[in-house]
């Protein structure tokens, strides 16, 4: 039997899989978040599903090119900045962007995946070469997958080196596997997420292979609003 904690994680790694992926026909590796601590039962390995394809003509996903956001739920009218893409990772579909925040939805097999996303704003140290980034927080009610936070890192992190999310006064512990984390307790998901919402920014600090300090800054503005039309979006 599949506990909730370790569905989150599949689908964090199916996500974050679509994310790296990006476009084009591919078999997803077996994505799994790592085994928690010994107190945890450790997770058998489950294989993902195949994404369905993006348009081929794209390499990477792409947060440069502008695209007009859809109205706010609700009739609110919400100004939202061109700073999301129409056709988001895995060619999940942009449904409205709130501040620096984008509300995208995708398809795998039957299942419907909703989350909010957004790419940092700075990036430190600015002369290492990396991959897009991103911060998400996912549902994905088949899988009784609700509120999870995670990120794709945009490289490689090393292993078992310290990484944290610093939001506001508080501090959240991530564990890392490959290029992606998320956070080492998902019983601390929820506290994140209101810290998240009271907060105006969030920083991760991780190491990558080569034993480089890297740091991400990603703006929270629009957070709260986009989460709440992502929990929508898979509510129905």
């Amino acid at each position: 039997m599949i506990t909730a904690s370790l569905q989150r994680g599949i689908a964090a790694g199916i996500l974050s899989a679509l994310v790296i992926i990006g476009t084009g026909p591919a078999a997803l590796a077996q994505a799994q978040r790592p085994a928690p601590k010994p107190t945890r039962t450790a997770p058998a390995k489950p294989v993902a599903a195949k994404p369905a394809p993006a348009a081929p003509s794209a390499a990477k996903p792409s947060a440069t090119k502008p695209a007009a956001a859809a109205a706010a739920a609700g009739g609110a009218a919400t100004a939202a900045r061109p700073a999301q893409a129409a056709t988001g990772p895995g060619g999940a579909s942009l449904v409205t962007s709130y501040g620096d925040w984008g509300v995208y939805t995708a398809q795998t097999g039957r299942s419907k995946i909703c989350y909010a996303l957004s790419q940092p704003q700075d990036r430190l140290p600015k002369n290492l070469n990396r991959d897009p980034a991103y911060l998400f927080v996912s549902f994905r009610p088949a899988e009784n997958v609700k509120n999870e936070v995670a990120l794709v890192l945009g490289f490689t992190a090393k292993e078992n080196a310290p990484a944290e999310a610093a939001i506001g006064n508080t501090s959240y512990a991530l564990i890392t596997k490959a290029a992606s984390a998320w956070l080492k307790n998902p019983a601390e998901e929820g506290q994140a997420i209101s810290t998240m919402a009271r907060s105006g920014t969030m920083v991760i600090k991780s190491q990558s292979l080569r034993g480089s300090s890297l740091t991400d800054r990603y703006s929270l503005n629009g957070f709260s609003k986009a989460l709440d039309h992502a929990r929508r979006e898979c509510a129905s």
